[in-house]
């Protein structure tokens, strides 16, 4: 009703910034190619509102959507996402239609940032959603990104300082995840308020390290520009003393510098005082006596008040309570709510100040008026947002009575918006309140209402009180995660300490299992102690879902540490007794531990059948994290048993499942499996990309670790040693040195071993080995241990000196054979390495055998293992060449090693290249390839290749192993493998994919139809 009030402090003239508008214009040009994100810093008063008003402005003048957003503070607690719905809200009155066919099909879920849009499902509602953050996250950034595909959006958030913790993580993951869409995020936030412990710190600095984040910190006006600003205002030249005079009291200040020309103006001395805290209240003191104290009722109600709330609150007539508005909005002091019906202080220092000079009772009664009236008519605030302002009201009226039940019942709408950051803090609020509450009060609370969390105890949760254990259990795993989990490991053991004094066994496991946890994301140690001591507790109990959880947290930890007889037992009781109890999930995630552990058995179809089962079984029931581990897991095993097209494949979906649940440690994870099985596959310029990926979206340390570790050995194989270096230290810094895994303490090892012998320090390579020997190999971990063992010999073949008196070599050599002997060879990768070693050691031992090392080509030769065929290739040449060179072995060793050189440079891989064209010049070898005749009408034939390459060629782009090539043409194994590396070489390619690439794309076999190799990736 008074939205055409002027406030004649404001200037109208905007005064400098042109550089800071600048960059917010480029920013908008930019967008309509990529999202842009900038965050704009500046202590309070400085221009930050007004500097986002202008450049609003500008973008709705060049056709840009605008939605703006504040964070609000009630009572230091803030708003869950308050912001995002806020601008949200603008956006789907811009563009209604637009937004509502992007949300399509997800409005349950959106409709907790925009309770608009529906009301959540209520069988999300029946568990702990502990995707749920993740996932809503990942849908809010599709939603930006399809809204902004052909409309150009700015989405200003303002007040940052103020931002719940979930609005700050919402934020964190929109500036690292959006890729596409035609939009700018921009946020300001006041730097004098971001002191060392501020909760905006640490996003500050995340977001200083994405290079997509732009920084704009707004400096203090000059003389010249305060003199512009003070004209403005007051409609005239000001004389130069008054500048000299505003400019040094404001000290450049724009706020500051409104107020004291105003007060100056109007003659007002009482303005001109030493402190500017008196200077924010002085013209709230000339205020009338109603004017005063409605801008005290409104300071104490958050930054904004609603007109009917108001007027209960007030208790003034209708005509009263206008002119009091009235007269605030006429002397700055108030202004109407841009987004609602209702007020808020023109500038949020003034508001700060009349609510610092309210009587500490007159602040409780106020707060208990507003709770009062809220409570008489929940209609008086938007829906949203009426839980969490009643539980501040009454927090704040000091009445713990009242103020327990409304806190919980703001938990529990916390937990429903997946807002846990919020619902933690509640928490602790009510645990701070419980015992100032009288029994009577508590008797009425039931856990079935505010505890998720809470673990069966046999008990009837229909008629048994709530507990504070179950306060406990609920802010656990609400502080595990919102990610503070320092604060959720001090509310384990202060719980686990109370049970001690008043027992309950299975209360006890499950913290125990929770302490586990975060001990192990802390890497504070591998969290075995503590479920050691969950499994003696649950030990004879009855099968109950705490007991199942118990065993399958057991077997999960024993599948990564300690494979074996005891872990599979564990896994196969978790799946028995979480079936027993109908916890599905549990099962679900127990079967997955199990397939693995049957595959480390050496019962690899089974156990990838049953892991296959589990992934399906996980997508029909909707078990997100079930089947994000599972598309972790699974192509994992795949990869460790040699089937590395297989994995990528699924790996490769799994990239597009955890995006679109938004789960970024798992994203991270398959990024960083997808880089291993790439790697494998000769695809090194996109297993970097994928390494880059795991590296960069991981949350915890470990996914980000596992990217480091795959780039290191890229960098180790192209040999880039310095890197390779740096890289492993990064891993190393992320694993912690608490929890050593085998599948990321033996990869680290294997760099190591690599980067000492290439720089010839054989001693420290020697001392990686032995102490992993000393460790031995635990079962399932051939996939590691095999590599490592070739590179400790290849070290000690490669070291100088006579090889049967170097020192210590036949101790060395002899530990590696015994190794070995514990090393299962069951799959043809396994077999392939175990070739390998054999022909290696005899190298090591200085003896030349070309047959060993065409045994390992042969090995290698089905296996899509490019640059492992090659390096096997490469000795073989070595070999042939130095057991007498005849003109048989020449030719043959002068093909192979035009292979290597292709792969090498295909690859990158320059010391293998190097050490080819070495061996090359020094046998006198012609490695390059002769001059072809002109292309003549056949393909093939201008390629020259013979009448039965053809044959094999035309077997090998229909997908054909060597052995199935062999049967068809009625050749030996070996002579097929002769003819495809002869074809490689003829072709100029690295790999068998590659060959059937150039077949198809020079349509040599026009009526055959051939089947897509999936995974080729060429």
């Amino acid at each position: 009703m008074l939205n055409h009030v002027e406030t004649k402090s404001l200037s109208p003239v905007f005064v400098g910034r042109r550089p800071e508008l600048d960059t917010l214009d480029t920013a908008l040009t930019r967008a309509t190619t990529d999202p842009q994100a900038l965050l704009i810093g500046g202590e309070a008063g400085i221009g930050k509102t007004r500097l986002v008003e202008e450049f609003a402005t500008t973008a709705r003048r060049r056709g840009a959507i605008v939605a703006l957003g504040g964070c609000v503070e009630i009572g230091a607690d803030g708003l869950p996402f308050a912001p995002f719905s806020t601008a949200l809200r603008q956006l789907r009155r811009e563009l209604p239609g637009q937004l509502a066919a992007a949300a399509d099909g997800q409005e349950e879920e959106l409709a907790r940032l925009l309770p608009e849009l529906g009301t959540t499902a209520a069988a999300r509602e029946a568990r702990r959603d502990e995707q749920g953050m993740a996932r809503l996250f990942e849908l809010t950034a599709r939603l930006l990104e399809r809204v902004t595909a052909e409309h150009t959006v700015v989405l200003a958030l303002e007040d940052l300082h103020w931002a719940d913790a979930s609005t700050r993580h919402l934020l964190s993951y929109l500036f690292r995840t959006l890729r596409t869409g035609r939009l700018v995020v921009l946020a300001t936030y006041r730097s004098d308020d971001i002191h060392r412990r501020h909760p905006l710190r640490p996003l500050l600095a995340e977001l200083d390290r994405l290079r997509t984040v732009q920084r704009i910190e707004l400096g203090r006006l000059n003389r010249e520009e305060v003199a512009r600003q003070v004209a403005g205002i007051i409609a005239r030249e000001p004389e130069p003393g008054r500048v000299d005079d505003i400019f040094e009291r404001s000290d450049g200040n724009a706020f500051f510098v409104e107020e004291l020309a105003v007060a100056a103006d109007e003659g007002c001395r009482t303005g001109l005082t030493d402190s500017l805290r008196d200077l924010l209240l002085v013209r709230a003191e000339g205020l009338p006596e109603s004017a005063q104290r409605v801008a005290r009722i409104v300071a104490e109600g958050g930054s904004t008040v609603e007109d009917r709330l108001l007027a209960a609150v007030a208790g003034l007539g209708e005509d009263d309570l206008i002119e009091a508005l009235r007269a605030a909005v006429n002397a700055s002091i108030l202004a109407p709510a841009p987004d609602r019906d209702g007020y808020r202080f023109r500038h949020s220092l003034v508001r700060e100040a009349v609510s610092d000079d309210l009587l500490p009772g007159e602040r409780s009664r106020l707060n208990r008026r507003y709770a009062e009236a809220l409570e008489a008519d929940p209609a008086l605030v938007p829906a949203d947002e009426r839980v969490t302002r009643l539980a501040s009201y009454w927090y704040h009226a000091h009445d713990a009575a009242k103020a327990l039940p409304a806190v919980l019942d703001a938990s529990v709408e916390a937990r429903r918006r997946h807002a846990y950051s919020e619902q933690l803090g509640l928490l602790e609020r009510a645990m701070e309140l419980w015992d100032a509450v009288p029994d009577t009060v508590r008797a009425t609370l039931r856990p079935l209402d505010y505890a998720e969390a809470y673990p069966p105890c046999g008990c009837d949760p229909e008629t048994t009180p709530l507990r504070y254990l179950d306060l406990m259990a609920e802010a656990a795993v609400a502080g595990r995660l919102c990610g503070e989990r320092e604060r959720s490991l001090k509310i384990t053991k202060r719980a686990l300490r109370l049970l001690e004094e008043d027992p309950d066994p299975l209360r006890a496991a499950w913290f125990w299992v929770q302490r586990s946890r975060i001990t192990q994301s802390l890497a504070r140690g591998d969290g075995w102690a503590e479920l050691g001591t969950a499994q003696a507790l649950v030990r004879g109990l009855p099968p109950s879902e705490v007991h199942a959880e118990v065993l399958a947290s057991a077997a999960s930890w024993s599948m990564l540490h300690e494979p074996g007889p005891d872990a599979m037992a564990a896994a196969e009781r978790a799946v028995e007794y979480a079936r027993m109890v109908g916890a599905h999930d549990i099962e679900l995630n127990a079967r997955l531990t199990l397939g693995s552990l049957v595959v480390d058995a050496g019962d690899i179809d089974t156990g990838l059948t049953g892991m296959y089962e589990v992934k399906h079984g996980a997508t029909e029931l909707g078990v997100d994290m079930v089947l994000a581990r599972a598309y972790v897991n699974l192509p994992s095993v795949l990869e460790g048993v040699g089937r590395s097209e297989e994995a990528a494949g699924l790996l490769q979906e799994g990239v597009h499942v955890t995006r679109r649940l938004g789960l970024l440690d798992s994203e991270g994870w398959v990024w960083g499996n997808l880089a291993e099985s790439l790697h494998s596959l000769g695809r090194w310029d996109e297993a970097a990309r994928a390494a880059a990926s795991a590296h960069r979206l991981g949350q915890s340390a470990k996914p980000r670790a596992g990217g480091s570790v795959r780039l290191a050995h890229l960098a180790y194989d192209r040999g880039d040693m310095d890197e390779a270096a740096r890289r492993r230290a990064d891993a190393r810094t992320f694993f912690g040195t608490h929890d050593p895994m085998p599948q990321y303490a033996l990869p680290m090892t294997w760099v190591a071993l690599g980067i000492a012998a290439a720089e010839d320090r054989l001693p420290d390579a020697r001392a990686e080995l032995l102490t992993t020997l000393d460790n031995g190999f635990p079962p399932g971990t051939q996939r590691y241990g095999w590599p490592l063992l070739l590179a400790a010999t290849t070290a000690e073949a490669d070291a100088h000196g006579d090889p049967a008196t170097e020192p210590g070599r036949p101790e060395i050599l002899g530990r590696i054979r015994k190794a070995a002997k514990t090393l299962a060879t069951g799959v043809p990768v396994w077999q392939a390495h175990d070739a390998w070693l054999r022909a290696e050691l005899l190298r090591a031992e200085g003896r030349t055998d070309p047959d060993a090392w065409s045994a390992a080509v042969a090995a290698f030769e089905p296996l899509e293992r490019p640059f492992d065929l090659a390096r096997v290739r490469f000795r073989l040449a070595e070999a042939l060449l130095a057991s007498g060179a005849g003109d048989d072995e020449r030719a043959r060793a002068t093909e192979l090693l035009r292979l290597v050189t292709v792969v090498a440079g295909h690859l990158g891989a320059v010391p293998l290249a190097r050490l080819a064209t070495l061996l090359g010049q020094r046998a006198r070898l012609a490695l390059a390839p002769a001059r072809r005749e002109p292309a003549s009408a056949d393909p093939a034939e201008s390629l020259g290749l013979t009448s039965r390459e053809r044959d094999v060629l035309r077997l090998v782009a229909a997908g054909h192993t060597n052995r199935r090539v062999a049967e068809e043409l009625f050749i030996s194994p070996k002579t097929a493998s002769v003819h495809v590396s002869n074809i490689l070489a003829k072709l100029g390619v690295a790999g068998r994919g590659e060959a059937a690439a150039v077949a198809h794309r020079l349509g040599l076999f026009p009526t055959t139809q051939t089947r897509e190799r999936r995974g080729a990736g060429h």
